[in-house]
């Protein structure tokens, strides 16, 4: 007799992962950002602390806010969709028999064995077979606003004190490079480890990531650069 296992497929992490990375990409770069082009300004090494520990904050709170309220729409949208359902189920389970069969058949299904699991699965559970193959929402997918949010919280939190580090143990004429060169560093190593967990090529999204932070580090510090200003 075959001995059954369990499989843990990595698009389960699909709904946590993307927030994380997110928010520790957005950590890194948002605030390693802010400091060189506060730092390019001439500025102290204080007010320059300043200004990352005040980016830390606000970034946290608008991530988590953000996935919140995108991830909340997601989620309503959802049970918008399968209060529908239900109410379809009820009015009409013929031609909701019908809908579930012929996308079996659309699958490669006969149409004689299309609609025998079509009636079994509705059996069984006629919203959960219709959230699932028709509408496309399953335990994976599902919306998870609470999780989104935190886990964007919380990621970008870790991601931006990682350049706002390297203002406490940097001396004040270096902190540009010293900053810029450590971030695409923290990039780098977040890049490498998103792919990893997600199971992709880590040398692709090293690289990509990598290279957005480059482009936006190096944007910020001209600006810093060109006004002398605190930006």
């Amino acid at each position: 007799m075959a001995r059954l296992h369990t499989e843990n497929h990595l698009v389960s992490r699909i709904g946590w992962l993307r927030a994380a990375v997110l928010g520790a990409n957005d950590g890194i770069i948002s605030t390693a950002s802010l400091i060189v082009g506060v730092a390019a300004a001439a500025t102290t090494q204080h007010e320059v602390l300043i200004a990352g520990s005040a980016g830390l904050v606000a970034g946290a709170m608008s991530m988590a806010a953000g996935e919140y309220v995108s991830v909340s729409s997601q989620s309503d949208t959802e049970h918008a969709d399968l209060a529908r359902e239900r109410k379809e189920l009820s009015d009409n389970p013929a031609f909701e028999l019908d809908e579930l069969a012929e996308i079996y058949v659309k699958r490669g299904l006969d149409r004689a064995l299309a609609r025998q699991v079509a009636q079994q699965l509705m059996a069984g559970d006629a919203l959960t077979a219709h959230a699932r193959d028709e509408l496309g929402i399953s335990e994976i997918t599902t919306a998870r606003p609470v999780q989104a949010a935190l886990a964007s919280a919380a990621t970008f939190s870790i991601g931006a004190a990682m350049p706002l580090l390297m203002v406490v143990v940097t001396p004040s004429y270096a902190l540009v490079p010293v900053v810029a060169g450590a971030s695409l560093a923290f990039l780098a190593l977040l890049g490498a480890i998103g792919a990893r967990a997600g199971g992709a090529n880590m040398l692709r999204a090293t690289a990509r990531v990598t290279f957005w932070g480059a482009l936006a580090l190096a944007i910020t510090a001209g600006i810093g650069k060109l006004f002398g200003t605190v930006v």
